[in-house]
């Protein structure tokens, strides 16, 4: 058994999201209680072409750990060889394949979610790489629950995988044809969970500590994955964790601490080097800054801002604004963005 699901251990995975989870997220990430990492996809092809652009998605941090790398791909030998280079650079925890992605440029290419209709090339693709990889670190999958409402196949395909040497399966409790809409189902997980040996990780609609306890509690899940909650709440690990231990909702995370964290988050991104500016680097953390602004009061006039955020000091006197403001509004909801006025900085 891999070993953070040992001594009854119930890991929360941070899930893998394209343009998310960087290594400055998933440090955020494991400081608020995060367990378990996985990287970004990473293309099976770009890595074994040595591009570079690509095999950024590869770092890690040690603090990290444990953490696996996520290959996607349909071609089992060239995926095997690129997971080789991957331990070679870095010596992640684990690999992981993407059978889930329901993008369509991956599925396109008969990756991520396609394979779930096509299991004998599943099932290749799984055990190349568990063949190829060996003994030297374990290998992972993902997937969802099926194609669509027609093929829901997921016990199928657990028990493909773990004939394959999958040593832990994550299921995300959507169809392909659903992408993020409706409700995950967590029968399916659940079926999968009871029927085969290895660990099974719940994903979908886990939206805070009480909904992690609940799963724990009604299914056979040997942990959960947190995705789009952690986008604009990352406290929910940390809330999770103590939910878990006192079964006690935690008092809401003030305003300040989250603009402190907001802000912390552009900074250690610009730090990171990997953006040729901070005018870049901010352009790109836009998507991310709106999706923080969920459940904040002024979040509408506040996405506005985000829009056209280019610099760290921009970005902490909006902060002081919001703060100021809030302060102003007291207990009053309001997400109106002619409504909300900021206060004036002068």
């Amino acid at each position: 058994m891999l070993p953070w699901f040992q001594n009854n251990a119930f890991p929360l995975y941070l899930a893998p999201m394209a343009g998310v989870t960087d290594l400055v997220f998933r440090r955020l990430c494991k400081e608020l209680g995060a367990d378990v990492m996985v990287t970004e996809f990473v293309s099976a092809e770009g890595i074994m072409q040595a591009d570079e652009r690509t095999r950024i998605y590869t770092e890690f941090d040690d603090d990290q750990r444990p953490v696996g790398v996520q290959l996607f791909g349909a071609d089992g030998p060239r995926m095997a060889e690129a997971a080789k280079k991957i331990i070679d650079w870095k010596q992640p925890d684990f690999i992981d394949i993407n059978f889930g992605c329901p993008v369509k440029k991956v599925v396109s290419k008969n990756g991520g979610s396609s394979l779930l209709k096509d299991c004998p090339t599943l099932a290749e693709v799984a055990s190349s790489i568990a063949k190829g990889v060996g003994e030297r670190v374990p290998v992972t999958a993902k997937i969802r629950i099926g194609w669509d409402q027609n093929l829901i196949n997921a016990p199928e395909v657990c028990h493909i995988l773990e004939d394959c040497g999958m040593q832990a399966i994550a299921i995300h409790g959507r169809t392909r044809a659903q992408g993020y809409s409706g409700e995950a189902d967590w029968e399916v997980i659940d079926q999968c969970s009871r029927t085969v040996s290895v660990p099974v990780i719940g994903n979908g609609d886990i939206a805070s500590g009480a909904d992690v306890a609940r799963r724990r509690t009604s299914t056979g899940v040997s942990g959960v994955m947190i995705g789009r909650t952690a986008m604009a709440y990352p406290w929910i690990f940390r809330e999770a964790k103590e939910y878990l231990a006192t079964g006690r909702i935690p008092e809401t995370v003030p305003l300040e601490e989250r603009w402190a964290f907001i802000t912390r988050h552009a900074r250690l991104l610009v730090d990171w080097g990997k953006f040729p500016s901070e005018r870049h680097a901010m352009q790109s953390l836009r998507s991310r800054l709106m999706a923080y602004t969920k459940g904040l009061k002024g979040g509408k006039f506040l996405r506005q801002r985000f829009s056209t955020v280019s610099s760290i000091t921009e970005l902490e006197d909006l902060a002081a604004e919001h703060l100021a403001s809030v302060a102003d509004f007291g207990e009053e909801e309001t997400d109106d963005a002619e409504a909300f006025v900021l206060a004036d900085p002068t």
